[in-house]
């Protein structure tokens, strides 16, 4: 299936961890948002549940070995281009983590990855709307 221009939404997860007032992102290095800054994660593959999907995701973008705990948020993303077109459509299932295990180092398609002050949040540019869900995920947990 492609991800751009797609038939149907695409379902991603993304791993949510935090540790000490800090939060696990990845600079993106491919489209949509390439070089912006995100919670680690992606497509789920066919026959893989959700908690395989994000325990992957975060050991293929950063190192680490992850353990879901529970659900924080459920996001949806679309980008429309210039003719306002459907480019990308995402329904996200943002799962919070611990950390079991690993190194951290960026991976696959990650340009960076780093542990950064939730209230730094703001000095980096970051994908639309991530700031908001870990500060709204961080009320809750």
């Amino acid at each position: 299936m492609s991800r751009a221009y797609p038939e149907n939404p695409i379902c991603a997860v993304g791993a949510m961890v935090f540790k000490d007032h800090r939060i696990l992102l990845v600079k993106r290095g491919h489209p949509p948002a390439i070089g912006k800054w995100s919670i680690p994660g992606g497509m789920v593959q066919l026959g893989e549940t959700l908690e395989e999907a994000v325990i992957r995701e975060a050991r293929e973008e950063t190192g680490l070995n992850v353990r879901p705990l529970k659900l924080g948020k459920v996001v949806e993303r679309i980008f429309r281009d210039v003719e306002s077109r459907i480019e990308y459509h995402y329904i996200i299932l943002d799962y919070v983590c611990e950390i079991l295990g690993g190194t951290l180092q960026a991976g696959s398609d990650a340009l960076a990855v780093d542990l950064v002050e939730v209230g730094s949040l703001d000095q980096l540019d970051m994908t639309e709307g991530t700031a908001l869900v870990i500060q709204e995920v961080l009320r809750d947990i």
